[in-house]
């Protein structure tokens, strides 16, 4: 009998590649989505789709309470938006909502998997020379996506209650879910959006970046989190626990334009780094343009706090160890997938 399998947030960047994955696997493949999220990259006909009300922990225990799953993988979530309690709305709430409602309608679940964030942590361990995030220490999140994140974790750790019936009659029991959180570093690849900007820039002939301080910053690419995912879910022993993700290397500001302009074909280029203060400026404009307009502007509160930031290294040892993650691809070959993958959908 196949394995059955629930991924929330299915028609994102990176739970679009989840369920390619499962596909792949074999595994009996459901789609949590919205009622009006966007199907492009989920075109398969042995996709099974479920449409989710996050905002209800029983309306989520209907839809859910006639359907077993094996594993199930929470990437639903937001990563920007024009109201900061959004972030809370969705991330954490929803979150919370979910696994209530997991907990009281799934009896079978061998695992759960949380995406959730490096920038749980914040802004730590920024005294040069730059040391590794470590699991041990404590996060301080310094973005409201981070902070959201960090109570989303809280939620998904939490025990609940449940009332079991077997033949005996029924029993209350305190349960946890079989779950492993994720927590990767920025996440790029085809379909990304946000790193896309980068490129489209770059093709225009500007490459902006800010502060003048040493920023060590870390990458992954989404098919080295989708390796981790499945290894998260099939693993035995590693049952909650977090595990952070990158491609287990650590680079400048600069290397990321680097090799985009490289694969853009090296066109003339103005190189443009402004201070902090700038950033900060522009931020705040972009904000105030988002609360008027309620649309998310990709300069943000959050976005400022995200650049400021300068160490973003992180130990990946616990994930090779535990998990048997090791990460496939460079950011060089990252980039170059990418860059062709931008060409062939018309992006570029």
């Amino acid at each position: 009998m196949e394995k059955r399998i629930l991924i929330t947030g299915a028609s994102g960047f990176i739970g679009s590649f989840i369920v390619e994955e499962a596909l792949r696997r074999g595994l009996e493949t459901w789609a949590a989505v919205r009622k009006n999220s966007p199907r492009t990259y989920l075109q398969d006909p042995r996709i099974h789709f479920i449409e989710l009300d996050f905002a209800d922990t029983d309306k989520l225990y209907e839809q859910l309470k006639d359907t077993q799953f094996d594993y199930i993988v929470h990437a639903a979530g937001v990563t920007k938006c024009a109201d900061k309690h959004d972030f809370y709305k969705v991330n954490t709430e929803g979150t919370a909502h979910f696994v209530k409602a997991v907990h009281c309608s799934q009896t079978h679940l061998k695992r759960f998997v949380f995406l959730s964030s490096l920038s749980v942590f914040g802004a730590i361990r920024e005294e040069m020379p730059y040391e590794d995030i470590k699991e041990t220490d404590k996060p301080r999140p310094n973005t409201d996506y981070g902070k959201s994140k960090l109570k989303a974790e809280a939620a998904v750790r939490k025990p609940y209650t449940v009332t079991l019936k077997d033949v005996e009659g029924e029993a209350a029991v305190l349960q946890t879910l079989p779950y492993v959180i994720l927590r990767p570093t920025g996440v790029y690849g085809p379909r990304e959006k946000d790193y896309f900007l980068m490129a489209k820039s770059i093709k225009q002939h500007v490459d902006f970046s800010v502060g003048f301080k040493q920023q060590d910053i870390t990458f992954v690419y989404v098919d080295d989190v989708v390796q981790a995912v499945f290894l998260a879910l099939e693993k035995e022993g590693v049952d909650r626990r977090a595990y952070f993700l990158t491609d287990g290397q650590v680079y400048t500001s600069a290397d990321f334009s680097r090799l985009l302009h490289q694969e853009l074909g090296r066109p003339w280029w103005i190189r443009i780094k402004a201070p902090l203060f700038i950033l900060r400026l522009a931020c705040m404009v972009g904000d105030f343009i988002g609360k008027k307009t309620g649309k998310i502007s990709a300069l943000n509160n959050d976005k400022y706090h995200i650049l400021k930031q300068r160490n973003w290294r992180c130990d990946i040892t616990s994930a090779r160890q535990h998990l048997g993650y090791e990460p496939q691809v460079t950011l060089e070959e990252g980039v170059r997938r990418c860059v062709a993958w931008y060409k062939k959908a018309g992006w570029l």
